[in-house]
């Protein structure tokens, strides 16, 4: 849940800095392991005894140039760009805004078991997270915690403080897991919909005289390599059209044409890493990739390690995540004649979002 939450604001391109409160153990040592890898430099903070002290710790590690302020409960791991991008725009509109969602049913007072009062629902919204400030109106709603007031939130502190907060549509897809039944349902929401995203790439260059031969960025020495625009590197190629398919963003021709100079004689790495970034971007994860080359001659058993190690850290994971296997074509079409080298990938991604 932790590990959610704080990915899909470290993922945000308006997000600059992600502050993350913990109890003392975990900030002491052992974050890591719950929150995983972040693209940002992750501030730990310990905990108060209060939500609002918590935030309050966090705010005295905000820096100097954020103007806005987003608090976020790691109970809502399915929080969506989209919600985020609202409350940051209603917040440095209006000073305040919290993410809510109408209520959409019948609402009834209660006491003692019977109805009191029916309530008109129009009114009535579910608060959610993320809540977001100015930092003057968040710095403001502090000092009134500080000042002896409790509240549920932040945005009740800024309403005491007099500022007024503005509501932004929420999600129902942003729930809040607090019971175990809420745990269990998350988990078959995450199961179903990280059961995989697969995608296949394949590639095929004709081999020359006095070109490298460059595979998955590794120069496998050989008098002839394969032509192309770039380097022509079709391990790369085969797993950057695998992964963009995965995620429904085009293939590498869309992305880097070869009627464009900016990729002539370009390291085929550096064109992975770009895709990537562009899955990473729309909330996927690769999970792993399986490569087959096939190419006559020279073989590449020895050098098929390097070549893992080398496609692995374009593609941001662990190499034990990378397979490639180096297979002959028997002879059959140009190919087998050693006129060409092909490659099929076979990437899957989980869905983040």
């Amino acid at each position: 849940m932790l590990a959610r939450s704080v990915a899909a604001f470290d993922t945000h391109p308006a997000i600059s800095d992600v502050i993350v409160v913990m109890p003392a153990s975990l900030v002491d040592g052992g974050a890591i392991d719950y929150i995983g890898p972040t693209k940002h430099e992750l501030r730990l903070v310990t905990g108060g005894e209060r939500r609002q002290d918590s935030v309050a710790n966090a705010f005295e590690r905000v820096p100097d140039r954020a103007d806005v302020v987003l608090i976020h409960d790691a109970a809502r791991p399915f929080v969506s760009a989209d919600t985020i991008s609202r409350t940051i725009d209603a917040a440095a509109r209006y000073g305040a805004a919290i993410a809510a969602l109408e209520v959409r049913d019948t609402v009834k007072r209660v006491e003692r078991d019977v109805i009191v009062e029916t309530v008109a629902r129009e009114s009535i919204f579910l608060a959610q997270t993320p809540q977001g400030f100015r930092r003057d109106v968040l710095a403001a709603a502090i000092a009134v915690g500080r000042s002896g007031v409790e509240a549920t939130d932040e945005a009740a502190l800024a309403e005491r403080a007099g500022y007024p907060v503005h509501v932004v549509r929420g999600e129902a897809a942003n729930v809040k897991i607090t019971t175990e039944e809420d745990l269990a349902a998350a988990r078959r929401h995450v199961a179903a919909r990280t059961a995989g995203r697969v995608g296949t790439g394949y590639d095929l260059h004709r081999l020359v005289d006095g070109r490298r031969l460059v595979l998955a960025g590794v120069t496998i020495p050989s008098p002839r390599g394969a032509l192309g625009h770039s380097d022509a590197d079709v391990v790369c190629h085969a797993s950057t059209d695998a992964v963009l398919g995965a995620a429904n963003l085009g293939d590498i021709g869309r992305h880097f044409p070869d009627t464009d100079p900016r990729w002539k004689g370009a390291s085929s790495i550096a064109l992975l890493r770009h895709a990537v970034a562009l899955v990473a971007a729309a909330r996927f994860e690769i999970a792993n990739i399986d490569v087959t080359v096939i190419l006559e001659s020279p073989k590449i058993q020895d050098y098929i390690e390097a070549m893992r190690v080398g496609l692995a850290g374009a593609l941001g994971i662990e190499p034990a995540r990378v397979s490639i296997k180096g297979k002959t074509n028997e002879g059959v079409d140009a190919v087998g004649r050693g006129e060409a080298i092909a490659a099929h990938a076979v990437a899957l991604l989980r869905d983040m979002r």
